[in-house]
């Protein structure tokens, strides 16, 4: 079912939409409370082979897929960012489905999706699951990278262990239709929703797509088809209105939305002065359950240290990558580098980072308001520096005691990045930028660290405690936290604890694919160095300088090769995807 795309406007409301449109959409909730039905008697092992079914068309439909989002973005067909349609669009999805279908499998015979698993320890009695790798494949493909899930202090392993599952342990018990209102920037999000709405709630799916997106709608049917067959997902377009009639719909049980706390707000609360009074009083409009991934203010926090020239220039790029990935347009781009006042390279790293910023292969701005948020930027810092050939990319250098306020509390959605500064060398100094990100910055989405594996060590339990203190939902260690965002068995989301009334970067979590119950964050680590200085400096990885770098000149070859092996796994196809890596 489709109705005509609206404007993205979040003022729009249900006078706009026609009674041909309110009728269609009423049609597509009848047809999945009649798939409710249908879904609640599939036995766990029907469900897996469903999911089957999904992944061989996704891979099947990949080509048209990125073909759609490269021609959203502008892409140019022999541009090697189109390398990153493949590596955030349909393999993560092909991931996600196979590690899903893993964890339903493991519950039909009786077991916990994470049997096999290691079980650790981090600060504060906390537990800690290690979910990549997680297959024999993955130790070879992500050399040197690791992610472990965190559990809240006192969580015991083995209840880890048990009440993973979440709403499959019972899989006759249905949870209703949940409506998923799409993002517009990552292709894969909305996919990735809709199957842990699917899979992880046990809710039929009603997937409105981001009006930006509008033209993914053909991809996504095709590769989705087995779902929309079983009468378990339905995938519509519209704007606003569109939105606030299907999220007040009593046919719908629970909203989930990527965007803005803006958009989450109006939703919630309404629009205008009345929904700011509604805010106020605590009286929320939505008469149901959710959940929501805001994106924020992500932190880049750069531990001094005695760094080679080499290393410089890497982390430069590294950090122009955060920022400069997708145009920008991430809600987890990096967007204030928190560095040492006290630094002796300080200058020479900050040198290379307009370096590198300015030679990134300059792109279109192709997300709408992209020219209005620097446009604010650029009112707020008026001495900020414009990089990059086409001056698309603004970087706002705070020395100690410049008004830093703007950039820390507002998310640009745009490549704009700030850089500030805070005393301290060593442990003093990560302590004092911890409490940086945790009190100054808007969100908690995720926060990136990058250290000399030299200066983590001198640091002791002491860096592993200061971790334990960071309050954000994913924490990446010498890796973007777009790691934790691709790695299927990872949990993403907020730092738990937000309310609908001050909801930051949200509340719940997505992907997730192991259905670990009530997760506290993921921590991520990967290589200081690539392959193969890291071997010449005592790191043991063979991981060369990652795909998703936005300096990388062989992404579009290794994204696709990734998606390959991820569509079709073994042994043998494994040397293409490195042969193109190797290239980077």
């Amino acid at each position: 079912m489709t109705i005509l795309e609206a404007a993205p406007s979040a003022t729009a409301d249900h006078q706009t939409l026609t009674d041909a449109d309110r009728l269609r959409l009423d049609a597509c909730i009848e047809e999945l409370a009649a798939g409710e039905a249908a879904w609640a008697t599939r036995r766990l092992a029907e469900r897996a082979e469903l999911l089957g079914r999904v992944h061989s068309e996704v891979a099947r439909t990949a080509r048209e897929w990125v073909d759609a989002a490269s021609a959203i973005k502008g892409l140019d067909p022999d541009s090697q960012a189109v390398g990153e349609e493949w590596i955030s669009g349909p393999y993560p999805v092909l991931s996600g489905l196979g590690t899903l279908a893993h964890s339903l499998r493991a519950l039909d015979q009786g077991r916990s999706p994470l049997d096999g698993l290691h079980f650790g320890t981090a600060p504060g009695r906390r537990v800690t699951v290690s979910v990549l790798p997680h297959s024999a494949y993955e130790r070879v493909l992500m050399h040197g990278f690791h992610a472990e899930v965190w559990m809240p202090p006192g969580v015991g392993a083995s209840t880890v262990r048990s009440h993973a599952g979440l709403a499959e342990r019972r899989p006759t018990l249905t949870q209703g239709i949940g409506l998923v209102l799409g993002a517009g920037n990552i292709t894969s999000i909305a996919p990735l929703d809709v199957l842990y709405e699917l899979i992880a709630n046990n809710r039929v799916v009603l997937l409105k797509l981001n009006p930006v997106m509008a033209h993914m709608e053909q991809a996504y049917r095709r590769a989705f088809a087995p779902l929309i067959d079983a009468g378990v997902l339905r995938i519509v377009q519209g704007g606003a209105a569109a939105g606030s009639y299907l999220a007040h719909h009593p046919g719908i049980s629970h909203v989930h939305i990527t965007g803005s706390s803006t958009t989450h707000d109006i939703v919630v609360f309404g629009q205008g002065a009345e929904g700011a009074r509604r805010k106020a009083a605590g009286t929320p409009l939505l008469e149901k359950p959710i959940t929501s991934e805001l994106g924020g203010v992500a932190p880049v926090i750069v531990v001094p240290g005695r760094w080679t020239a080499r290393d410089l220039r890497y982390q430069a790029e590294h950090v122009a990558t955060m920022r400069l990935h997708n145009g920008g347009y991430n809600c987890i781009a990096g967007q204030v580098v928190v560095v040492s006042s006290d630094w002796e390279q300080k200058g020479a790293f900050l040198a290379e980072l307009r370096a590198a910023l300015g030679r990134t292969p300059d792109r279109a701005p192709w997300y709408p308001g992209s020219g209005d948020r620097i446009a604010r930027a650029e009112e707020a810092y008026p001495n900020a520096e414009h990089l990059g050939s086409q001056r698309g990319r603004l970087l706002v250098d705070l020395k100690q005691g410049m008004d830093a306020s703007v950039i820390q509390s507002t998310e640009f959605f745009s490549p704009v990045l700030g850089v500030i500064e805070v005393p301290g060398t060593g442990q003093s100094f990560f302590d004092a930028a911890v409490r940086t990100a945790n009190d100054s910055l808007l969100g908690t989405l995720g926060a990136n660290i990058i250290a000399d594996p030299r200066d983590i060590r001198s640091m002791g339990a002491g860096f592993r405690e200061a971790l334990a203190r960071l309050r954000y939902g994913t924490i990446a260690v010498n890796t973007w936290t777009g790691l934790g965002f691709l790695t299927a068995a990872a949990p993403w989301g907020a730092f738990p604890g937000h309310t609908l009334h001050d909801v930051e970067s949200g509340r719940g979590i997505v992907h997730n694919a192991l259905l670990i119950s009530a997760p506290e964050r993921t921590v991520v680590t990967g290589p200081f160095r690539p392959f193969p200085r890291s071997f010449a400096h005592g790191e043991f990885t063979l991981f060369p300088k990652p795909p998703w770098f936005v300096t990388s000149q062989s992404a579009a070859a290794t994204g696709r090769k990734l998606t390959g092996f991820a569509a079709r796994p073994g042994w043998l196809r494994l040397p293409a995807v490195f042969a193109a890596a190797f290239r980077a």
